[in-house]
């Protein structure tokens, strides 16, 4: 009998404090065990003291989970709970994502300022974005705009775009319905379009591999269809090695037992780009995901990979 709260982790930002929060509404309502038998425990990342610089030049995604991590692979934490889209390809030893919640929306949204849709906006605009990704595909399809690093949490960015220093930027769908600030948004861009990163709108859990106690506890909340979903994205982002470095956009859906996955790299100016489609069955979610990334990168060549990674 467990008499100690399951210890959980998450960083302090809004958005990460609501993933945490559902988390545990969502383990207390599975097991029926009171709030008290969860602990929220709130960590500091450099990802989060380091704000005035891109991802890239800092050094990449895992600067919002290591100290997440450090503390889960030393028993002072039982879980993690991360943005799925913000955990790097690779783990550290010992740790593995042993769930996934019920996704959310995977669409990114535009908060315009000076005009609502990201095609109406005026000649030589700035589009605010800290994601290379995004960054790659709005000049993809607005060259003339001029982006800038754009970082911060969410209402931050909202405050500098109501101060004028950008005249859109772009967001997830997903954390905006999780804040409950849909309101801002002016566009919602379809992925066929512009789509999003991989494993975008799922929250996930992070765990010591061979606990058996944490898995049986995070095992009663994880979805099926989201796990499959994801582990497909994010078998691509591997095959890729795929980091904040590179612009990678990917999604895969599922009907029933069939997956379909879509995949995109982009050279940073939006100007090359190589995209590939793949179907199977849903069981093969990870080697699908696999093969679609070795497929984009036997197509692209390493020298192009070079010139953008």
């Amino acid at each position: 009998m467990q008499t100690k709260p399951f210890r959980i982790g998450t960083r302090g930002s809004p958005l990460a404090l609501a993933q945490a929060n559902e988390t545990r509404a969502r383990l207390m309502a599975a097991h029926g065990l009171p709030e008290e038998m969860f602990e929220i425990v709130v960590l500091t990342t450099k990802g989060d003291r380091i704000t005035d610089r891109s991802l890239a030049e800092i050094g990449g995604k895992g600067l919002f989970t290591e100290e997440l991590e450090l503390k889960l692979a030393s028993g002072e934490l039982d879980i993690a709970v991360h943005s799925a889209k913000d955990m790097p390809s690779k783990l550290p030893d010992g740790l593995h994502l042993s769930a996934f919640l019920p996704r959310e929306d995977i669409r990114d949204v535009v908060i315009g300022r000076s005009a609502p849709r990201l095609i109406e906006l005026p000649q030589g605009a700035t589009v605010g974005s800290s994601s290379l990704r995004r960054q790659a595909l709005i000049r993809r399809m607005r060259p003339d705009i001029k982006v800038v690093t754009f970082r911060g949490l969410v209402d931050t960015r909202l405050r500098k775009l109501q101060e004028g220093q950008v005249d859109a930027t772009l967001l997830a769908l997903a954390g905006l319905k999780r804040l409950g600030k849909v309101g801002v948004l002016t566009e919602i861009l379809a992925p066929e379009e512009f789509p999003p990163a991989p494993a975008q709108g799922a929250i996930c859990i992070e765990s010591r591999i061979g606990d058996a106690r944490t898995a049986e506890l995070v095992a009663a909340v994880n979805d099926p269809l989201t796990f499959d979903t994801v582990s497909c994205e994010r078998a691509f982002l591997a095959a890729l090695d795929g980091s904040c470095r590179t612009p990678i956009a990917g999604y895969a859906i599922c009907e029933g037992d069939h997956l379909k996955f879509s995949g995109l790299v982009l050279t940073p100016d939006g100007r090359k780009e190589h995209s590939v489609e793949i179907e199977g069955n849903r069981r093969d979610a990870t080697a699908l995901g696999h093969l679609a990334g070795t497929e984009i990168r036997e197509k692209a060549g390493t020298i192009f990979f070079d010139d953008w990674s």
